[in-house]
């Protein structure tokens, strides 16, 4: 805290809520000292003028209300993606006002955490921090959101493991009853596992070929055509009276994991280091190596963008030669070297002549 004189006035300096704070007070050294001090008082009795009263909650009281009034209305999965971020976030921030977290407090949670788990990892903690703190802004229990003046950890996303095709055969030999047209859709479709495990048999066109899916990761509406293998597989699940569920327990309760049966089939497969997320890294990579646009193999991803997309670029090794052959395909309308030779012999005739 500090006092200053900028263009012949006084100028008060100090932190509150650890935001750097500067009033101007005017040509009176002596009523900038004691604005000083009163300003010091406020924050020390926590009645500084711009806390607001509803600021006065700790972060776990918050993080319960954000749990239960955002995650569990919002997203279906928040036991597996909001609950345990919170929970490493109550570990870290509890006990300490929610509007007194401060940059320098979140870096020092980035600095705690890099100790123990992988940068991907933090940036979720962080993701989820800065998630709240959007929704406490919007709730009007907070001005601003440190999260953004903090940078994520840098993440190598270098992995890309997809099946071969004879690994793809002997995944699906080794499957079991229920989890092989599972497998297959993920296959053919490029579905999250979560989408498919949420499909309800409303969402199946089998005129049209569409499998439609309202709930995305993204939260846009997608279209997904079904080949023959998909139609296949669904048609040949049972369809059970108990539920609407496509993929489903006996009593009618949508299945909800399917980790331990996935993992049975890799092993008898003899497949190692794969995820079942990869079976999405599959279906991408074999379309762009079969010669389908980046574009298109996005739009089926339901990628909004390019970027993610763009890592299947390598796996089609003839796009940039396709691309150049087009060009010259036009270029061959323009000028050629035996256009070029014709000419000059015309012109060497009309010459001679």
């Amino acid at each position: 805290m500090a006092i200053f004189m900028k263009k012949g006035n006084w100028w008060i300096d100090y932190r509150v809520c650890g935001r750097r704070k500067r009033e101007k007070i005017g040509t009176s050294k002596t009523l900038a000292i004691s604005v000083l001090r009163k300003r010091k008082v406020e924050i020390a009795e926590n009645r500084y003028l711009d806390v607001k009263k509803q600021y006065k909650i700790k972060f776990e009281e918050f993080a319960d209300q954000y749990l239960e009034l955002h995650s569990k209305p919002n997203n279906k999965s928040w036991k597996k993606s909001d609950l345990p971020n919170i929970v490493i976030l109550k570990r870290f921030f509890s006990g300490r006002y929610f509007y007194a977290i401060t940059p320098e407090d979140i870096e020092k949670f980035k600095i705690e955490r890099i100790k123990k788990v992988s940068p991907s990892r933090i940036n979720r903690n962080l993701s989820c921090l800065k998630s709240m703190f959007n929704k406490a802004i919007q709730w009007e229990k907070i001005e601003g959101n440190p999260v953004t003046k903090v940078k994520m950890l840098k993440v190598s996303n270098k992995r890309l493991r997809y099946l071969e095709k004879e690994e793809i055969a002997r995944l699906l030999s080794r499957c079991s009853k229920h989890l092989r047209p599972i497998v297959v859709v993920a296959l053919n479709t490029g579905m999250r596992r979560g989408e498919i495990l949420s499909l309800k048999w409303e969402d199946i066109d089998f005129k049209m070929g569409i499998i439609h899916i309202l709930n995305t990761k993204n939260g846009e509406k997608r279209e997904i055509p079904m080949n023959e293998q998909v139609k296949t597989a669904l048609i040949r699940v049972p369809r059970n009276p108990n539920g609407p569920y496509v993929f489903c327990h006996k009593d009618g309760r949508s299945i909800n994991d399917i980790k331990k049966t996935f993992w049975t089939a890799m092993r008898k497969a003899g497949i190692i280091n794969f995820r079942f997320h990869d079976l999405r890294h599959t279906f991408a990579s074999h379309l762009v190596m079969s010669g389908v646009d980046l574009n298109t193999t996005r739009e089926l991803l339901g990628h909004k963008s390019l970027e993610l997309t763009l890592r299947y670029a390598h796996l089609s090794p003839d796009h940039k030669r396709r691309a150049v052959d087009v060009l010259n395909r036009q270029m061959d309308t323009i000028w050629t070297p035996e256009a070029e030779e014709k000419k000059l012999e015309e012109k060497l005739v009309a010459v001679s002549h």
